[in-house]
């Protein structure tokens, strides 16, 4: 199954949550898209709010369904709480620190990036988005891509810069620096339903 490359404000209007994490999407039409959108009401099942939370997260992070499965298998082997572990290796992927970095504005963005072999870890080219990063590990922009518009028009925008990465403006560069804390992750995000919808 081929990763989702359709209208991203579609989806985060039918989930009800801002997926490019801009808030964009919901601040002129917060109701579902389609003809009857800002009329429906629907009472969902316990099953559809679990599936819902599972592709809130799926859609947030780009993953595709196999991708997902996956990594929630992973998580489940670690040693603590299945849902907490699961975020946590799904923040450890390369895009989407690259997007915490503030040097892409969305984690579409981040991951084109990655794709196109702008970013480095360590000091060594990595062009794989899903890359799990370990803390201490450096990741910086590449010296040839240092002047590009969009990384320089991303850091403008960008104010915050979460407690588990520091940043270096001047040299473009970022360290992870520790596993990040469930406070840390989105908060609009229950993973106790996602771990019921694969417990089924």
């Amino acid at each position: 199954m081929s990763r989702f490359t359709g209208s991203l404000w579609k989806k985060s209007r039918r989930l009800g949550i801002s997926l490019t994490g801009t808030g964009k999407e919901l601040s002129k039409r917060p109701y579902a898209p389609g003809q009857h959108g800002a009329n429906q009401r629907r009472k969902i099942s316990e099953y559809g709010l679990q599936q819902q939370e599972k592709q809130k997260l799926r859609f947030m992070y780009g993953l595709n369904e196999r991708q997902y499965r996956n990594l929630f298998d992973e998580a489940g082997k670690m040693k603590g709480i299945h849902g907490e572990n699961f975020m946590i290796l799904l923040e450890s992927r390369l895009d989407n620190l690259v997007y915490r970095l503030g040097l892409a504005r969305t984690r579409r963005q981040a991951r084109q990036l990655v794709n196109h072999g702008h970013i480095t870890v360590n000091g060594r080219r990595v062009d794989i988005p899903s890359y799990r990063v370990s803390p201490n590990q450096v990741i910086s922009v590449r010296e040839k891509a240092q002047n590009l518009d969009i990384i320089k028009e991303a850091i403008e925008v960008n104010n915050f810069v979460p407690d588990f990465l520091t940043f270096d403006e001047e040299k473009l560069e970022g360290v992870y620096t520790r596993l990040p804390e469930r406070s840390e992750l989105p908060v609009e995000i229950n993973e106790a339903l996602i771990v019921e919808f694969y417990s089924r």
